[in-house]
């Protein structure tokens, strides 16, 4: 695990679960599914609203892409759709070859996909990993979710790798 939290090890998929939670603490409000836990200031760095509109200290990021909303206060009283962000989010629009999947170092689905049909192979993995090991990368700020993008780079590679 390096200083921004990312496992360069790491094989799982990021971005929260599938569980139904409806009217359970840290269950989205719009879909019932329990998000993953974001830091605060993950939240601000990707909010394009004054922060002084935050009203609370604990947010959960919603990954399921039929979902509007991707930030939600644990008490259900906010909600933040992909309006309100600096950025797009890859969990709600995997399929789109010009969104980012990897926000530090700005690979796109579309560049990875570009370079395992030309090559037959990406090296996108390893680029990332070194730049994670050369202190470059501020997943826990500029990735939506909140952590790593490792988890689904490494999925998106072997989808399109098959």
């Amino acid at each position: 695990m390096d200083s921004c939290g990312c496992s360069i090890s790491e094989d799982t998929i990021n971005g929260g679960g599938k569980s139904k939670g409806q009217g359970l603490s840290g269950a989205c409000p719009t879909n019932g599914v329990i998000g993953k836990k974001v830091d605060t200031q993950t939240v601000k760095a990707i909010l394009a609203l004054p922060l002084n509109l935050l009203t609370s200290d604990a947010y959960r990021f919603c990954a399921d892409p039929d979902c509007s909303t991707v930030y939600y206060s644990e008490d259900g009283q906010q909600l933040f759709d992909e309006a309100d962000l600096r950025e797009r989010v890859y969990q709600k629009h995997a399929d789109d070859k010009e969104i980012s999947i990897c926000y530090c170092f700005r690979h796109t689905v579309g560049n990875i996909g570009s370079e395992i049909a030309e090559s037959g192979k990406s090296t996108v993995v390893a680029e990332i990993t070194a730049g994670i090991k050369a202190g470059q990368c501020a997943c826990d700020i500029r990735n939506p979710q909140g952590d790593c993008c490792l988890g689904n780079v490494r999925a998106l590679v072997k989808d399109l790798s098959n």
